[in-house]
């Protein structure tokens, strides 16, 4: 069950509503299980680096934890200070992922940014972490 321990780094919880880049988790109970956590969202924006213009992208996280957990609201506020900034998509995924390895340290991890028609095209970007055990 969750105690008092597990709350005791959570800042972003309960708390402000800013934007920013950092992503707190909390202890993985069950670690010695492999099972598999699913976040999604729609409603995440970003901007195109060369004009400006919006982008607008459904992100898909799926992971099996190791020791920690993300927690969701500091998730949130990660993927919203996104909304100003100009970046690739495939930047973006990649940018995602990096993040949530270093928070989680996962045993395995994947990002799937699926990006809405623009001029005709639509973009989806994979990116993906697996452990090796030699890290």
């Amino acid at each position: 069950m969750t105690d008092d321990t597990d709350l005791k780094d959570l800042s972003i919880l309960g708390g402000g509503n800013e934007p920013g880049r950092k992503l707190e988790t909390f202890p993985n109970h069950p670690c010695d299980r492999d099972y598999i956590v699913t976040l999604t969202s729609d409603e995440f924006t970003c901007l195109c680096p060369k004009t400006g213009q919006p982008d607008f992208a459904a992100i898909t996280i799926e992971y099996v934890p190791d020791e920690r957990i993300v927690e969701s609201k500091s998730l949130k506020l990660y993927f919203w200070s996104f909304r100003n900034e100009g970046v690739f998509h495939e930047h973006v995924a990649n940018m995602i992922l990096d993040d949530l390895v270093e928070a989680l340290e996962p045993r395995w991890c994947r990002v799937v940014a699926d990006f809405g028609v623009r001029g005709g095209i639509s973009i989806s970007v994979d990116a993906e972490y697996n452990w090796d055990g030699n890290d």
